[in-house]
């Protein structure tokens, strides 16, 4: 057995002092979780940070868990083996939960493809604060996009594990709310989320995106990034 694996009965949670909701408060905000889930270069990556643009020139405190960015750090030692990729899920989730604890609007882009991990997250964080969106682009543009090659390594056997090729993707069946970036733009994407997380919750907040979309690209194919005409994309 891993000696720095720990033992459950060793350990006690501690109460604090401070809640979450306190600490929301001071923000003027209420914490919750977006939580982007669809295919690779479905447009996730490129929506949530359109989204934090416009969350952040309204005073918001954000934070984006980019699953790329957490696998080369706190999840490196993961492959993409069904176990792995769950495994991957649940502590994105668990992070999640801390930011949210912190009093943080809490944006999370991973493809996470198995519905039970994305519903073992929404248990954790609780079915109030958890808003999932379904980037449901298809498959056909996602590989047309390609900006990684991933499609292309997959398509050509030289790379195993690639969900929407030989590894599955279980579609949300109630998601809070579905994009589809063949057919809406970036700043319709943003409104549309915009629309769900305040009027769900009774909030008011300007749901203009113009700050977001001018620092923002819109959705576009590989051959464009290539070309050095739009960047960032995922």
């Amino acid at each position: 057995m891993n000696a720095c694996i720990s033992i459950h009965e060793q350990t006690y949670e501690q109460s604090l002092a401070v809640s979450r909701s306190e600490r929301a408060h001071i923000k003027q905000q209420r914490a919750k979780v977006i939580w982007f889930t669809g295919l690779s270069a479905s447009g996730k990556s490129t929506i949530a940070n359109a989204l934090e643009l416009a969350l952040h020139a309204n005073g918001k405190h954000t934070y984006i868990l980019d699953g790329d960015n957490v696998r080369k750090n706190l999840n490196k030692d993961l492959g993409f083996g069904p176990e792995c990729r769950s495994e991957n899920i649940r502590r994105i989730a668990e992070v999640a939960l801390l930011m949210n604890e912190a009093g943080l609007i809490v944006i999370v882009t991973c493809i996470s493809p198995f519905e039970k991990d994305r519903e073992l997250a929404r248990k954790l964080i609780g079915e109030a604060d958890f808003f999932e969106v379904y980037v449901n682009t298809p498959i056909e543009v996602c590989e047309q996009r390609d900006p990684k090659g991933l499609y292309k390594k997959a398509r050509s056997g030289l790379m195993k594990n690639m969900t929407g090729i030989d590894s599955p993707y279980e579609a949300p069946r109630s998601p809070s709310l579905l994009i589809d970036t063949s057919v809406s733009s970036l700043s319709e994407s943003v409104s549309q989320i915009l629309r769900v997380i305040n009027d769900g919750h009774g909030n008011s907040q300007n749901h203009s995106t113009s700050f977001a979309v001018k620092h923002n690209p819109e959705f576009a194919p590989a051959s464009e990034l290539e070309s050095g005409e739009v960047v960032g994309r995922v």
